[in-house]
């Protein structure tokens, strides 16, 4: 075998042959799709976006809240002290978390933290319809909303995929794959089965639509920016060319490695993050953010379980507000469940159930609810003082202008800070797709971790043709109906994951509401068969 041959010969050793096969081809047939039958495709696509948000909200917000309550059990309770295998950590906590929240949709609120505060200001969100739009009394609720959206519940359902992945394969020698979720029900040795197939095939198809919706929009705020500061217009080839210049940058990271490439863009992206937080509060209206920030802060937790269960019932139509944001925001991260969760696994081995639930809802909302309060807060203040009108271009080119115009306007820096906004969203966005790549990955080698440079090459190219198909044929619109559908079903696999983190943490822990034997019916010591032994499950270690 000539070295030439090398590589092309272990990327066909290791592929697992189903796995990849119909992952790919799925994939490759929804693109197809989209490319011979753009508007019968998206129709099809549409209609099936509609029919899961018209008949399934409540069940999304529903999960999603359990999601969050549960881990903030794990955090505060005694199966926090349980850890993921016996071995030492592999990172620091801080690089830990860099790369954790580099990893999810820390792209997507980058993008969102100048425009989404706006939305809710011009347009008050039903839940305070008392509210009069572009007042005053707008600006908190348009901030609350805008971190009720972004900063806890959206990471509930990375998390709790993580651990229940980290957890089972470190702990019960799952192999490192979505399908590890499942150890609870068919057992370790069973993972491989045809249950189990099915669900990494669905989180191959799942992670290419979730990760595409990213990649269009960041392609997007590129589009939109050269067109609106220079007056470039960039037809079909151009914004292929956008999307295909993303998957050359990833792709190099990518290839570095976990450690070379993820970690160290990761720290990087966390410090520019800071910087750019800092600079706008310092150069902005600083008092008067802080003023609305600490009500929006108060507002989003008072008013927490109220938006999380709010389904807008009064309204008829899968477009109703609800569904068109929340139901939406919530469906996304759910579709980048099964890379996300199977990222935070690669890189938690060694580390407490607290540790990973705390990094994944607490650290990663303490660093969240700061940017929408000082990058939304001052986008908003900005409009009602007449300071800069971001509105009107919005209106005229998308929220992808937003942080043009936010960072624009602001004094001395603004040029150099809008420049670090855009490369923000972009290392933010290579971070994502580097991490999603490499789930995919390991997904379909049957749970290696380090799998070959061609295999990751593949994955990264498909994921370009998707998001530039999507792009070119739908637009935005294309892409929220992609990761809708795609996201849908991983609310069932997601919450399936947390019924056997359950249950497993009370067999390995031991019992922690009723005692260790208990009699649900009947006289307690009769032996009727109606006691529960918890005997068993005190932990054995």
């Amino acid at each position: 075998m000539s070295g030439a041959d090398g590589p092309l010969s272990t990327f066909r050793d290791e592929i697992e042959p189903v796995i990849f096969t119909f992952g790919a081809l799925i994939t490759l047939l929804f693109v197809g799709a989209f490319s011979l039958r753009p508007d019968a495709a998206y129709d099809v696509v549409l209609g099936i976006r509609n029919w899961i948000l018209s008949q399934f909200n409540w069940f999304f917000l529903l999960v999603m809240l359990a999601f969050v309550l549960f881990l903030g059990f794990v955090i505060f309770g005694p199966w926090g002290r349980l850890t993921l295998g016996d071995e030492d950590p592999e990172y620091s906590y801080l690089s830990y978390f860099a790369m954790m929240y580099s990893a999810g949709l820390a792209a997507g609120i980058v993008f969102w933290g100048p425009a989404e505060a706006l939305f809710h200001y011009s347009t008050v969100p039903p839940l305070f319809d008392g509210v009069q739009a572009e007042t005053a009394a707008a600006m908190p609720t348009a901030v609350q909303y805008a971190i009720f959206h972004w900063s806890l519940t959206q990471w509930s359902c990375f998390t709790v995929m993580g651990l229940a992945i980290g957890y089972f394969v470190y702990n019960y020698d799952a192999p490192l794959r979505v399908s590890a979720v499942l150890t609870p029900f068919v057992g370790a040795e069973n993972v491989d089965g045809p249950l189990g197939q099915a669900v990494d095939v669905l989180a191959v198809f799942a992670t290419l639509g979730g990760v595409a919706t990213s990649l269009g929009f960041i392609g997007q705020q590129f589009i939109t920016g050269l067109n609106f500061q220079w007056g470039i217009e960039l037809g079909d080839l151009g914004t292929i060319a956008v999307i295909t210049g993303m998957v050359v940058i990833f792709t190099v990271s990518l290839v570095l490695g976990v450690d070379k490439g993820i970690r160290r863009l990761s720290n990087f992206n966390m410090t520019l993050f800071a910087f750019l937080m800092v600079a706008t509060l310092v150069l902005g209206p600083t008092f008067r953010i802080l003023e609305l920030g600490t009500q929006a802060v108060g507002g989003f937790v008072g008013d927490f379980f109220q938006m999380s269960l709010y389904t807008q019932v009064a309204a008829d139509s899968a477009e109703k507000w609800v569904n068109v944001w929340t139901v939406f925001y919530w469906l996304w991260p759910l579709a980048w469940s099964p890379f996300a969760g199977l990222f935070i696994a690669r890189i938690s081995r060694g580390r407490s159930v607290r540790e990973v639930a705390f990094a994944g809802i607490g650290a990663t909302a303490m660093a969240t609810i700061p940017w929408f309060v000082i990058v939304g807060g001052t986008g908003v203040l900005m409009q009602f003082s007449d300071m800069a009108d971001v509105l009107g271009p919005v209106s005229q080119y998308g929220e992808a202008v937003s942080g043009y115009v936010l960072f624009g306007s602001l004094p001395v820096l603004g040029s150099i800070l809008l420049f670090a906004f855009l490369v923000l969203v972009t290392t933010f966005f290579v971070t994502s797709a580097d991490s999603s790549t490499l789930a995919v990955s390991m997904m379909t080698t049957g749970g290696k971790e380090d799998p070959s440079a061609v295999s990751r090459i593949f994955w990264a190219v498909l994921q370009g043709i998707v998001a530039s198909i999507l792009m070119v044929v739908g637009g935005v619109r294309a892409l929220q109906s992609a990761a809708i559908i795609t996201g849908a079903p991983f609310a069932i696999v997601c919450l399936f994951a947390m019924i056997g983190l359950v249950r497993t943490f009370r067999d390995d822990f031991g019992p922690l509401l009723l005692r260790e034997e208990t009699s649900l019916v009947g006289r307690p010591g009769a032996s009727d068969g109606s006691s529960v032994d918890a005997a068993s499950a005190v932990d054995d270690d």
